[in-house]
Order: structure tokens, then C-alpha cells, then sequence
């Protein structure tokens, strides 16, 4: 054992035994103290938790490195900082607060409410749980400095979080995140002012959602074709989270009538009973659904995920099986449909673009470019889209942008992942298709046949606590200091990293810039085939991440061009010894 990480952990812990802290805490501060096992005081003191790509996150507990009323406490106490000193003077100072459907995520939200409030800061805060894409609506529709939304995503049941945000709705970014970390960083919790001030919290709720209810369909392309298929069949899950009520309220002011949902998921209820983990990546989640969508013979099942900004989308393959679309095929045919039919309402004057994070699909790009709309490629991180479309505010118009982990943002009216939205869309694209005596799945092989097929895989390694976060790094020095030279056979040409922000051709040697509006820690690298790899660790999670894209030919359909991309994929990760 490290002793002096240990020595570290026990100072730290023992300052949560002193006044500030109530009898609860103490007394688990202390059973970590007192027990021969170290193992969960390390774990809850060898860190601060930090900003990472989405804000705060942890398991909830005791400690600095756990997300309770303190850590959250001082979090906010060091923001309410940040804020006053970044609008100095200014006496109108206002936040708006939220929260999803977590357990403890009313409690941490009315405790963030309560010290802005001390230090003079209106609060909006939501009378109840609300989507994330609706306070970062609410942000921009009050003209709010800032503000909180208390979820930790699609986390397991363990977990909360904390996302900054700032005046343009957006996640927070340089310098505005490590500035808010700097004055985290110097409160105590002597410092803190948990007392609020109730003249300046007001209760904020239904007039906001008939605002962003009207907002959101903003989003429609073609009302004529909903319309026309306004029987479409709909299965929709909340997961237990904040889409209850808004989505199915979304889906009809589209025109949408026949919408059925999961009643055993419409429960609130942040243990999340009904699945393992409450994500729409995992096909299980997705059980409750597909199963209503047999017995209801639906068209399509759909899902947000408890904070309601990821969506899942799930149809009958040729074969009538249900199959989930992927978060990379899923923002391909919203890219795709977005172009090809404002194209054809004539609705693209030429200063369109869109948005999507570098290790999302390429075909998405291959889609753009023949249409002649012009596509960014950003940091992983809904933030990065957000900036992107801020400096182009007033330029160019924004159609649409997403990343491959099931987030899309189809309109400029919030700055963050938007399930409500994105789902309309996909309805709107089913009846599209529906119109056109076609099924989303063969929409996706029509792409696929005009395109090029590629198939994308993530694989995530997990490695928890402080030795995971030591052998995270120790692998990403490996990759840089011994970068592949071969994956599935086919020759690395190309290697970039994000980290300086430098691209290297294999076969010279020549180094040359990219312009990117800042560094990450991303490796990626690219084949003389087509295959593309990019290597991170996660900002919010124990992770390290790889994202493979392999093309394959499409000649011999659907099933042998995936056979034969699936092949190569086993063989990458052969090359990468993961």
C-alpha cells in the first residue's frame, strides 16, 4: 500500500469529523477510518472529483472523491465565485437549476439553489425533474447567467452528478471550466453558504415547458408527411427518468396519435428496477419495449435515456427482428434526412452546416460533402458541438449535429444533447419512410447503398478507482510512445493526437498541425483501407475508450458486408492487445 497516499486520505478524512458536517457523515467518515481495510477510504479521499467532459460525476458516499451535499456544496460555493467575479458589478445576476430523476437529486438541487441564493444570485429553480435539453433551453429563454443541472446521465442507480452551464446554454468550456474549478478549489466548507435565500429562488415549471413544447418542434422538417402517417405506431420508454411526460406531450403537438408507452417504466424512480443499468446503449434496457412493440405491432420503439438527453431507436430488421440502431447509424440517417429533405423542400440557402465529434462516423461526412453542406469534426463532448455552432452564430445555420453515444441536437434552440427533439425527428423520419412504403431499416440500407458501409464499434476497458486511473494513463503513454504500425493487417498512413494537436504521416514522417480550438487527450489512428481508431479516456467514467470504424463492401447486402466488417474488427483488437 501506498503510505503516503494513505497518510493523504486519513488528513483529508479526519476534516470531515470536525463542525460543518452532520452526525451521518461523521460517523461514516469515521467507520472508513477505523477499519483495517483502507480500500474505501482511498477510494473516497485520494481525489477531488473534477470537471470532467460532462461536469461533476461519482458514486454517491462520504468523501471528496463522492458526490453528497458537500462536495456539491462546495462546488457551487466555488461557481457562485466564478460567477461574480466574471460579471462584476452586475446586479441582476441570475441561474437556472434542475435536476433528473436520481436518488438525492432533489436534495443536491435545492442545495444548489439555496447558495447561489446566499451569495445573491437568482435562482430558477424547476419544481420538479426536468430533461437536460430543457434547462439549457431555460438558460437561454431567461438570459441566465448560468446554471445546474444535477444528473449523472445514463450512470448506473450508484451514481449522481453536477453539469455546469454557461450563459449560451452550453456545458461549460475554457476558461470558464478550469476558472471554476480554480475557486472550487479554495473553499472550505467553513466557506460555504448553505443557508439560502428564498426571495431569490423562484419556482419555475409549466409555463417553461409549453415554451420549450413549441420550441422543439422547430425541429420538424415536414409536417405534410406527419400528417399523412399520423397512425404511425410508436412504443416510447422513459427509463423511469425525466422524458415521462414531455416527450409523449412532444410527439403530439408534431401530430403524432398513436403513442403507447412502457407503463412499468414510467415510474420515477432513480433505483431504476426494471433494468440493469439505466442506458439505451444496451439492448436490455430496451426489453420492456421491444416487447410492448411486439405485442402491439409497432412500428418503432423508442427510448430517452433518465435525463432525457440520449435517445434509442429500435426497428424490425428484414428478417422482422428488433434490432437497436446505433448511435453512429442513428446520426447518419438523422444527417441524412435532415440534407436530402430540406434539399428537396428547397428549405438549404448554402451557409447550412453541421456538427459531429471525431470519433463519430465518417460516412457522415461522405454525406455532407455530396450535398454540399459543410460539416465540423469536434472533441468528443456535446460542449464541442455547442461551441462550434456559438462561433458561427450569425454566420452560417445550423441543421443538426451529433456524437455516436445516442446524442443528436436537431435545431438551434438549446445547446446540448436533445432527446425530446431528436425523437420527433426520428418519427418524422419512420413516417417518411412509412410514406414512401419503406421501413427505417431498409432507409438505413438505402444509405448504406448510396454511401458505402461502415460498421463502428466502442469498447470500453474499465478500470476503477486510483490503480485504474494509473493504468488508464500508463496505456495512453504506451500508445503514444509505441503507436501501432499495422491494425487488421492493413498499414497505419496517418496517426493524429489531439493531445498536441499534431497529425504525422506514417509513410514520411511529416508532422503538421491541426486546427482545433484546443487539446484533448485522443489518439486516433487511420489505415490505408479505411479503417479508422481512436483511443481516449472517458472525462466522467474509469474508462478507457476505442472507437473502431471499418469499412466493408456492400455488394453481397447487409449481412455479408457486416460478417466481413465484424472479422476485421476482432483482428483490431488483436492489434491494439485489447
Amino acid at each position: 500500500m501506498d503510505e503516503k497516499l494513505l497518510q493523504e486520505c486519513t488528513a483529508k478524512a479526519k476534516t470531515w469529523l470536525g463542525a460543518g458536517f452532520d452526525d451521518e457523515t461523521k460517523a461514516a467518515v469515521k467507520a472508513m477510518l477505523d477499519n483495517a481495510d483502507k480500500t474505501d477510504l482511498i477510494e473516497a479521499f485520494y481525489q477531488n472529483l473534477e470537471f470532467g467532459t460532462g461536469g461533476l460525476r461519482g458514486i454517491m458516499g462520504p468523501g471528496t472523491n463522492r458526490m453528497n451535499k458537500y462536495v456539491v456544496g462546495m462546488a457551487t460555493q466555488g461557481f457562485a465565485n466564478y460567477i461574480l467575479k466574471a460579471f462584476p458589478g452586475r446586479k441582476d445576476l441570475s441561474v437556472v437549476v434542475g435536476h433528473d430523476c436520481r436518488n438525492n437529486s432533489r436534495l443536491f438541487a435545492e442545495t444548489v439553489a439555496n447558495i447561489f441564493s446566499a451569495n445573491g444570485i437568482k435562482v430558477f429553480l424547476f419544481e420538479s425533474l426536468r430533461p437536460t435539453p430543457e434547462i439549457s433551453f431555460a438558460i437561454r429563454q431567461l438570459h441566465a447567467q448560468a446554471g445546474v443541472n444535477v444528473t449523472a446521465s445514463h450512470n448506473p442507480k450508484e451514481y449522481n452528478g453536477y453539469k455546469a452551464y454557461w450563459d449560451d446554454g452550453a456545458q461549460v468550456l475554457s476558461p470558464h471550466d478550469t476558472g471554476i474549478i480554480d475557486e472550487v478549489n479554495k473553499v472550505q466548507i467553513e466557506d460555504v453558504k448553505f443557508e439560502g435565500n428564498k426571495d431569490l429562488i423562484k419556482i419555475i415549471g409549466g409555463e417553461m415547458d409549453y415554451d420549450y413544447l413549441c420550441a422543439v418542434k422547430e425541429a420538424m422538417v415536414d409536417q405534410d408527411v406527419i400528417l399523412r402517417q399520423k397512425d404511425l405506431n410508436i412504443v416510447y420508454t422513459p427509463l423511469h427518468g425525466t422524458g415521462r411526460v414531455i416527450i409523449p406531450l412532444c410527439l403530439r403537438s408534431w401530430g403524432f396519435q398513436n403513442i403507447n408507452v412502457v407503463p412499468e417504466q414510467m415510474v420515477i424512480d432513480g433505483n431504476f428496477p426494471t433494468v440493469v443499468s439505466p442506458n439505451p446503449e444496451n439492448s436490455e434496457a430496451m426489453t420492456l419495449g421491444m416487447n410492448l412493440g411486439t405485442k402491439l405491432n409497432a412500428d418503432l420503439v423508442i427510448a430517452s435515456d433518465p435525463d432525457a438527453d440520449r435517445l434509442a431507436i429500435v426497428c424490425r430488421d428484414d428478417k422482422g427482428k428488433w434490432v437497436i440502431i446505433n448511435g453512429n447509424q442513428t446520426a447518419m440517417m438523422f444527417s441524412w434526412y435532415i440534407i436530402a429533405n430540406k434539399k428537396k423542400l428547397g428549405q438549404l440557402k448554402g451557409n447550412e452546416f453541421m456538427v459531429k465529434t471525431i470519433v463519430t462516423s465518417e460516412l457522415i461526412r461522405k454525406i455532407a460533402d455530396k450535398n454540399g453542406v459543410e460539416l465540423f469534426d469536434e472533441f468528443t463532448g456535446f460542449k464541442w458541438i455547442a461551441y462550434r455552432i456559438r462561433i458561427n452564430e450569425g454566420k452560417k445555420k445550423y441543421i443538426g449535429g451529433g456524437e455516436e453515444s445516442f446524442g443528436f441536437l436537431p435545431y438551434d434552440k438549446v445547446r446540448d444533447k436533445d432527446s425530446p427533439a431528436s425523437i420527433c425527428l426520428i418519427c418524422e423520419i419512420a413516417a417518411w419512410a412509412k410514406d414512401n412504403g419503406m421501413t427505417l431499416f431498409e432507409l438505413l440500407m438505402n444509405i448504406y447503398k448510396e454511401y458505402g458501409f461502415q460498421k463502428e464499434k466502442a469498447i470500453s476497458v474499465v478500470k476503477p478507482g486510483k490503480s485504474g486511473a494509473d493504468e488508464i494513463k500508463a496505456m495512453m503513454e504506451n500508445f503514444r510512445k509505441n503507436p501501432p504500425t499495422e491494425l487488421a493487417g492493413e498499414k497505419v498512413v496517418c496517426a493524429k493526437d489531439f493531445k498536441t494537436n499534431k497529425m504525422t504521416d506514417c509513410a514520411t514522417g511529416k508532422v503538421s498541425d491541426i486546427d482545433m480550438p484546443a487539446t484533448s487527450n485522443v489518439l486516433q489512428y487511420f489505415t490505408e483501407g479505411g479503417i479508422k481508431v481512436s483511443v481516449r479516456p472517458s472525462g466522467t467514467e474509469p474508462k478507457i475508450k476505442f472507437y473502431c470504424e471499418v469499412p466493408a463492401s456492400f455488394d453481397q447486402g447487409y449481412d455479408a458486408a457486416n460478417a466481413a466488417a465484424d472479422a476485421k474488427l476482432a483482428q483490431i483488437t488483436k492489434s491494439l492487445g485489447i
